[in-house]
């Protein structure tokens, strides 16, 4: 049996991409009931050049953090914490406390460094 060269075709394309290099996107609707707030706060953090800008969801039950983590922005769901308000995502922790924030990649084991920033404040 021989191929026709269109299905040739569609054949070796088929098997040259492999299965994770398929392109998704998503798209999260939240309908929420009652007060809903979203705050957008910029941080100056330790060795970083650029601000970093978090999206806070805060509509009760539901409270999200929008961390932007290597060029993505990861949803971080709001988790029990002794003070502050502590959020996880996968195996980072965002934790803030006042206008201080850390980001901790929960992976890079004890002796890791975490991401120390400081709420910007606008000042005239």
């Amino acid at each position: 049996m021989t191929l026709k060269p269109l299905a040739l075709a569609a054949v070796a394309a088929l098997t040259a991409a492999p299965a994770f290099a398929v392109e998704t996107s998503m798209q999260l609707v939240l309908e929420l009931e009652g007060n809903a707030q979203r705050d957008v706060v910029s941080y100056t953090c330790d060795g970083l050049d650029e601000q970093l800008t978090v999206e806070y969801v805060n509509a009760h039950p539901i409270f999200l953090a929008l961390v932007p983590i290597e060029g993505e922005k990861l949803i971080f769901v709001n988790v029990i914490s002794g003070s502050g308000a502590r959020y996880a995502s996968g195996q980072y922790i965002w934790w803030t406390t006042g206008n201080e924030a850390q980001l901790i990649d929960e992976m890079a084991g004890e002796d890791a460094a975490s991401l120390s920033c400081i709420a910007a404040t606008d000042t005239p």
